[in-house]
């Protein structure tokens, strides 16, 4: 699988020159908080069942629902202060918070998959009698929740790393309700229990390959590593391309948040009088390639010789 970040974690720049950005954050926050609702009124529902059925694949995945609740509503504080104003304490404003989110939600799966895999363990061992009808018609519900979550959050995921995190956990679940749904058949038809817990166990998976995505590139970001969709070398060739520039180096490139990249860099040009043209015209390449935030320092050959001492 391509990394969550390397595919989808830059701005779409033709997206928004047809959407504002003010109107695309308000409709994200509205798909926010309809999915949290959807998602929290079903875990009410699957845990119920669960419950009163004695079923480990129900509670389980109402567990792993309950957590992408949690997921969502971080992300959707996580959108509100990613547009908090910067301050004297906080210059670039709290933009970081989204990837300290997005680390959070991945770890906070980990500890769910830790829980459903020693609950299955255990009912491997002590299997009990269970109903499969019932089973099957909760967690079709659930393939009609996660599956409205998902088309909800379908267009955003292409320009977050957050939100790309919940769309990505939403089409799982849609996937293993859908497996909670075969097992209530079989147990239906074939009384065969084991299943329920052999199906949770397949929910542990599913839930711990979608998280790993998420907490790699989450912890690389926090580390203010180049996101993976950026290439240092194809940043040179486009700078060094443009006319009056004859080098860069002392290049850095971090993400501010999971939707916006910054760069530094010392820029070599042929006569301090180009300096500014030159500079302008790098700052309108690096947009394209989803650098929203750039600051160049330039010099020419003869500043360089003065720093290294050149004969």
């Amino acid at each position: 699988m391509q990394s969550v970040y390397s595919k989808y974690s830059i701005m779409s720049h033709h997206h928004h020159e047809h959407t504002s950005p003010q109107a695309t954050d308000k409709r994200m926050r509205r798909i926010l908080i309809i999915s949290i609702s959807l998602n929290l009124l079903f875990v009410f529902i699957e845990a119920g069942v669960g419950i009163w059925k004695n079923s480990l694949s129900l509670l389980s995945d109402a567990g792993h629902n309950l957590s992408d609740v949690f997921s969502l509503a971080l992300v959707l504080i996580g959108f509100y202060l990613a547009r908090r104003a910067a301050n004297s304490h906080y210059t670039y404003g709290y933009k970081k918070s989204t990837i300290l989110i997005s680390l959070l939600n991945a770890l906070l799966l980990l500890v769910a998959v830790g829980i459903i895999i020693a609950e299955s363990v255990h009912k491997l061992r002590t299997p009990t009698t269970i109903d499969g009808v019932a089973i099957s018609w909760t967690a079709g519900i659930g393939i009609l929740v996660n599956g409205i979550t998902t088309l909800l959050l379908l267009r955003g995921q292409q320009n977050d790393l957050n939100i790309r995190g919940a769309f990505l956990h939403m089409a799982a679940d849609t996937l293993v309700s859908a497996g909670v749904v075969i097992s209530g058949i079989i147990i239906a038809f074939t009384g065969w229990y084991i299943i329920d817990p052999i199906i949770s166990l397949v929910i542990a998976l599913v839930i711990l390959i979608s998280t790993w995505e998420l907490l790699h590139d989450s912890v690389r970001l926090a580390l203010d590593g180049v996101p993976e969709d950026v290439d240092i070398d194809h940043l040179r060739e486009h700078i060094v391309s443009i006319p009056h520039v004859e080098g860069v180096h002392h290049i850095h490139v971090w993400a501010m948040s999971t939707t916006e990249n910054a760069l530094t860099a010392h820029v070599v040009v042929d006569d301090m009088q180009h300096a500014h043209e030159a500079v302008q015209q790098i700052k309108q390449t690096l947009s394209h390639e989803g650098i929203t935030h750039v600051t160049l320092e330039t010099e020419t050959q003869d500043d360089m010789c003065e720093e290294k001492d050149c004969p």
